[in-house]
C-alpha cells in the first residue's frame, strides 16, 4: 500500500473508476475460475491509497471485502466489488442508503454500518468534510462516528468525513476528491504522507521550506492557506486546545471560516459545517422565484405570457406550453416587485446575488448581463474610454471590442498576435510588442492618453496568458493602466488551481496581495537601482520590469461568457470588477449598464446565472477537473490510435505556441514523462500556456477543410463543434461532457478512417494522388495571414508620429454617406491598378472571414497587396461586410475630411 502514488491529479476521477473497473475483471474472472485470486489482490491494492481519501466505500466494506478475499470467497467478493464499482460509478451512494450495507439484504448487515439518517430524506445534496488529525489512524473511525451521532433528520445537507493525519495526505485529499466541501483541521497533525508522493514533496519543497520544523500553530495556518490557494470555495475550520483568540488575530488565518475551541461541544461545530455549506447553495434571486411562481397573480402589465393562460388556452400554441412546461410561464414577469428586482438598478435579491457571484468568482463586484458578453465588453469600453483615448487592442479579439470603440471614440492601436500560419489562425500578442507599443507612446509624450490594454484570455485557440507578469510589466511603465481581460471562453477556469493563476482574478489576487508585501517594495527598489535613472527604451524592452508598489492603481475588469462554461442559459454574462478606483467611475458604469443592457431581461436567465454561481461553488472544482480529464482523453485516443492517427491529430502546446514563449521547455501534457508539475512550471513560467480543454483537431491529413468536416459530424453524426480553420476544427471539452461523448467521437473518427482507408484502396493510383494533392493544398499551400497594415492619414489626425492608433469612429460613421464611397471588385484590374499606382484603398468597413474570425479590414484601414492576396486565396463561404456582387467597401478620405473637417 506504501508504494502507491496519490499524487496523480490530472486523471483522478476515471482513474479511480477505471481502477475499480479492474478488479470486477479480475474478480469475475476468479469466480469464473478463469483467474487467480493474486490478480485480485493485485488490482484492489492499486488503489487503496487513494480510496482513504474518499468517505465511499469507507472501512467498513472495504474491510468486508478483505475479509472475502481472505476467505476465498470469490463469488462474494465479485458481488459486493460489482455493488460498490456501480455505485462510484453512477454516485448513487449519495443518495441509496444501500449502497453502503455490506450484505445484499439489509436484515444481514449489523446496524452501525450504515451512517445515520442516509436515506431518510433521499433528495437532501450530498458532500465530504475533510477531517485533518492528530490522532492515530485507528483512532480515526471514532472521529468519524462522532460527526455522525451530531447528524439530524432535519439537516438541509448530508456530510460523510474523511480523516487523514498528515498536510501532504490533506492537499492530496482536496485534489483528488471533489466532494471534499468542508474542511476541519486539528492541531497536532504531521507533515509527511505515509504514502508515495514524489512530485507533490518537490512541489511543497519549492514552496515552502522546513515544514517540519514549523510549529502546531504556525503549519495549521500553512495549510489552510494552501487549501484556500488550490481550492478557494472551500469553507476551513480550524481547532486549537490554545489560545484560539490569538489565532483567530492571526492576519493569516483570514483564509478559515471560523476558528473553534477544541474541546467544544461537536453539534457547534455540525451546525456551522451546514451554515458555511447553506451560504453557498443560497441562490437569492432563484429562490425569490420559485415562490413569485407559486402565488396567484393577476397580470396587468406588458407580458401577456406570463402565468402562461394565453398558451395553455390556445388550440393554436399549446404545444409549446406542454413542451416547456408551466414553471416557465408562471416564473415570467416584467414586474421587478412582489419579490423579485431590478437587474438595472438591483436593490434586493439580485445584489445579494451578485455579491455573491463576486464572492465566487474572487472580485470586489460583478455585474451580471443578459445580452451576452458582446454587450459585456462594450459596457467596459464605454464607462471606462472615452473620445481620444488610446487603447492597446489585439487586433484578432472579438468584434465587439472594435464596435466598443466605434461607439465611444476611443482609439484603438492594434497589437499584432503571433500567426500561426499552418493552421490560418493567430495565437496571443507577444508581451515585448505591448511594452514597445507602451514605450512608443511615452517616447512621444502621449502615454497620458493611453487608458487601457484590452486582451483574450484564453483566445478562441486555447492561448492562455501569463497575466500577472504582463499587468506587472505593463505597471512599470504606466502605473495607473485598466486592463480588461475578455475571458468568454475561460470563465470556468477560475475552478481549476492549475488555471486560476492565468486568470483576471486570480492574478490580480495575486498582484494585490504581492503589492502590499515588503518583497515589492524590495524587488522594485533593486530593480530601479540596476537600471539607473533614465534607462534606454531597448533596456527596458529586455528586462522583466518590476512595477513601483507605491504608485499603482491595480485596475482589473474581466469580462465571461458564463453560458459558454457553466450551466447558465445563452447569452448569460458577468462582467467582474477588481478596480482601486471603482468609485470613481461607478457611475458612469452604471450608465454604460443603462445604455447596453435591455430594460426587460429575460427571468430565466438571470436565475441560470443565480444557479451557475451556486454550482461552480459547491461541485465546480469536480466539473472542471472531468472537462480537463475528457479532454486528455481525447488527446490522447487520438494521436495514439493506430488507425485515426494516419489522418487526425490534436495539436499540442509544442504545435500551438512557438518555442520562444515556452520557457519552461513544456511540450504537452501527453509527452513521455510529463507530470502534472511539468504543467504546473508551465502556467508559472511560460509566457503563453495552452488551455487543455480547448482542442485543436488538425483535419486536412483527412482531405477535410474544417468547414466542410465541421458539416459532415454534424450532419451525418449529430456531433456540434464551434470554430474551423482552414485544415482544423476546434474541439472544446466542457462541464457536461461524459467519458460516453469521448467514446462517440472516437467511434466516429474511427468510421471515417475507415472509409478513407477503404477509398484509397479502390481509388488505385489517380485517387490516391488526388487525396495527396488535397491534403497538400490544405496544410501546405497556406496563404500567410496579414497584418494590420495603418489608419490613412486622414483618420490620424491627432496621433502619434511613429505610433499607428488612429480614428476608427469617423471612418465608421464616414461609410454612412454613400456619395463618400465608392466599390472595386476584389478580383480585377482596378484593384491590382490601385494597388500599384494608388490612389489608396481605405476600407470603408469591418471585414471579417469565417474562418478565421477576426477582422482583416477595419474601417480606416490602409488596404495592402498582403490583404488582397489573402482575401483571393480564401476558400470560405462566410465574409462579413464584403458583398461578392460590389466588391470591396472602400471611404474616398478626401470626402469624409470635408464633411467631418478632419
Amino acid at each position: 500500500m506504501g508504494g502507491n502514488r496519490i499524487d496523480q491529479f490530472f486523471s483522478a476521477p476515471s482513474a479511480r473508476n477505471d481502477r475499480w473497473r479492474e478488479v470486477n475483471a479480475a474478480a469475475r474472472a476468479w469466480a469464473a475460475g478463469k483467474g487467480e485470486r493474486a490478480a485480485v489482490e493485485t488490482a484492489l491494492s492499486a488503489g487503496a491509497a487513494v480510496e482513504e481519501f474518499h468517505a465511499y466505500p469507507g472501512p467498513a466494506l472495504l474491510g468486508a471485502l478483505r475479509e472475502k478475499l481472505g476467505q476465498g470467497d470469490a463469488a462474494g467478493f465479485a458481488n459486493l466489488a460489482l455493488r460498490i464499482s456501480t455505485a462510484i460509478a453512477s454516485r448513487s451512494y449519495k443518495e441509496d442508503s444501500g449502497d453502503w450495507e455490506i450484505a445484499d439484504n439489509a436484515a444481514d448487515s449489523p446496524p452501525d454500518r450504515l451512517p445515520p439518517t442516509m436515506g431518510s430524506q433521499r433528495s437532501r445534496p450530498y458532500f465530504e468534510m475533510l477531517v485533518v488529525s492528530p490522532l492515530p489512524m485507528a483512532r480515526w473511525q471514532h472521529v468519524v462516528n462522532q460527526f455522525r451521532k451530531v447528524r439530524r433528520p432535519e439537516d438541509p445537507f448530508i456530510y460523510e468525513v474523511v480523516a487523514v493525519g498528515s498536510l501532504e495526505d490533506a492537499i492530496c485529499a482536496i485534489l483528488l476528491n471533489a466532494d471534499i466541501a468542508a474542511v476541519t483541521i486539528y492541531e497536532g497533525f504531521g507533515v509527511e504522507s505515509r504514502h508515495d508522493a514524489p512530485v507533490l514533496r518537490s512541489v511543497l519543497a519549492a514552496r515552502a521550506a522546513s515544514l517540519g520544523e514549523a510549529s502546531e500553530h504556525d503549519l495549521s495556518l500553512r495549510l489552510a492557506n494552501a487549501m484556500k490557494d488550490n481550492r478557494p470555495e472551500l469553507d476551513i475550520y480550524l481547532l486549537s486546545d490554545r489560545q484560539v483568540e490569538k489565532l483567530a488575530g492571526d492576519p493569516r488565518a483570514a483564509a478559515i471560516r471560523r476558528v473553534m475551541y477544541q474541546v467544544e461541544e461537536p453539534l457547534e461545530l455540525h451546525l456551522s459545517v451546514l451554515e458555511g455549506i447553506q451560504a453557498r447553495y443560497e441562490t437569492p434571486f432563484f429562490d425569490n422565484l420559485k415562490k413569485y411562481a407559486l402565488r396567484p397573480i393577476s397580470t396587468f402589465h406588458a407580458l401577456p405570457i406570463a402565468r402562461g393562460k394565453s398558451v395553455f388556452k390556445s388550440g393554436w400554441i399549446r404545444d409549446m406550453g406542454e413542451f416547456y412546461g408551466i414553471n416557465l410561464f408562471l416564473a415570467e414577469s416584467s414586474a421587478t416587485t412582489g419579490g423579485l428586482d431590478s437587474l438595472l438598478e438591483p436593490t434586493g435579491n439580485i445584489k445579494k446575488a451578485q455579491e455573491m457571484a463576486a464572492r465566487a468568482f474572487g472580485a470586489d463586484h460583478v455585474f451580471w448581463v443578459t445580452n451576452g458578453t458582446s454587450t459585456s465588453n462594450k459596457m467596459v469600453h464605454q464607462a471606462l474610454t472615452g473620445p481620444g483615448d488610446i487603447v492597446i487592442l489585439d487586433r484578432n479579439c472579438h468584434k465587439s471590442h472594435h464596435y466598443g470603440l466605434v461607439l465611444n471614440g476611443a482609439q484603438p492601436l492594434y497589437v499584432e498576435a503571433f500567426p500561426l500560419t499552418q493552421f490560418s489562425m493567430y495565437g496571443s500578442v507577444p508581451l515585448a510588442t505591448i511594452k514597445k507599443a507602451l514605450l512608443d507612446l511615452k517616447a512621444e509624450g502621449r502615454l497620458d492618453r493611453v487608458k487601457m490594454v484590452d486582451l483574450t484570455n484564453c483566445t478562441f485557440d486555447g492561448h492562455m496568458y501569463n497575466t500577472r507578469r504582463v499587468m506587472l510589466e505593463c505597471l512599470a511603465i504606466k502605473p495607473d493602466l485598466i486592463f480588461l481581460w475578455d475571458e468568454a471562453w475561460s470563465g470556468f477556469a477560475r475552478w481549476s488551481p492549475f488555471l486560476r493563476p492565468r486568470t483576471a482574478m486570480g492574478a490580480a489576487a495575486w498582484l494585490e496581495k504581492w503589492l502590499h508585501s515588503p518583497e515589492a517594495l524590495a524587488e522594485h527598489a533593486k530593480q530601479k537601482a540596476e537600471l539607473g535613472d533614465n534607462p534606454s527604451a531597448e533596456k527596458l524592452l529586455a528586462t522583466r520590469l518590476v512595477p513601483d508598489p507605491a504608485k499603482v492603481r491595480l485596475r482589473v475588469y474581466q469580462t465571461n461568457s458564463t453560458h459558454k462554461s457553466m450551466s447558465a442559459i445563452r447569452q448569460g454574462s458577468m462582467v467582474l470588477v477588481k478596480d482601486v478606483d471603482f468609485a470613481t467611475v461607478e457611475s458612469q458604469f452604471h450608465e454604460a449598464v443603462f445604455t447596453h443592457a435591455s430594460t426587460s431581461p429575460n427571468q430565466q436567465l438571470i436565475a441560470s446565472l443565480d444557479v451557475a454561481r451556486r454550482q461552480m461553488e459547491l461541485e465546480g472544482y469536480g466539473l472542471v477537473a472531468n472537462a480537463i480529464e475528457v479532454a486528455l482523453a481525447i488527446r490522447n485516443e487520438v494521436n495514439n490510435h493506430p488507425v485515426i492517427s494516419k489522418f487526425f491529430r490534436v495539436v499540442g502546446a509544442e504545435g500551438m505556441i512557438p518555442a520562444a514563449f515556452r520557457e519552461s521547455g513544456f511540450k504537452d501534457y501527453l509527452a513521455p514523462g510529463t507530470s502534472w508539475a511539468d504543467a504546473l512550471k508551465a502556467i508559472e513560467q511560460d509566457e503563453f500556456y495552452l488551455d487543455p480543454t480547448r482542442m485543436t483537431l488538425v483535419c486536412g491529413t483527412a482531405g477535410f477543410d474544417g468547414t466542410q468536416f465541421k458539416g459532415i459530424l454534424a450532419n451525418r453524426y449529430s456531433i456540434q463543434l464551434n470554430k474551423t480553420s482552414r485544415n482544423s476544427v476546434l474541439l472544446q471539452s466542457n462541464i457536461n461532457n461524459t467519458r460516453s461523448d469521448v467514446a462517440q467521437l472516437i467511434r466516429v473518427l474511427l468510421e471515417i478512417c475507415n472509409e478513407i482507408e477503404k477509398d484509397l484502396a479502390h481509388g488505385g493510383e489517380e485517387g490516391r494522388k488526388a487525396f495527396a494533392a488535397r491534403v497538400k493544398s490544405l496544410m501546405e499551400d497556406v496563404p500567410d495571414l496579414p497584418n494590420f497594415s495603418r489608419f490613412h492619414d486622414v483618420f490620424r489626425h491627432n496621433a502619434g508620429r511613429t505610433t499607428s492608433e488612429g480614428d476608427m469612429r469617423s471612418a465608421f460613421f464616414g461609410a454612412y454617406n454613400a456619395e463618400d464611397c465608392e466599390y472595386v471588385p476584389l478580383f480585377g484590374a482596378e484593384c491590382d491598378r490601385r494597388l500599384k499606382e494608388g490612389p489608396e484603398m481605405v476600407s470603408a468597413n469591418f471585414v471579417i472571414p469565417y474562418p478565421p474570425g477576426f477582422p482583416i479590414m477595419v474601417p480606416g484601414q490602409v488596404i495592402t497587396a498582403e490583404t488582397i492576396e489573402f482575401m483571393r486565396k480564401l476558400d470560405v463561404k462566410e465574409i462579413h461586410g464584403y458583398e461578392r456582387a460590389k466588391g470591396l467597401k472602400l471611404l474616398k478620405p478626401d470626402a469624409v475630411a470635408a464633411r467631418y473637417k478632419l
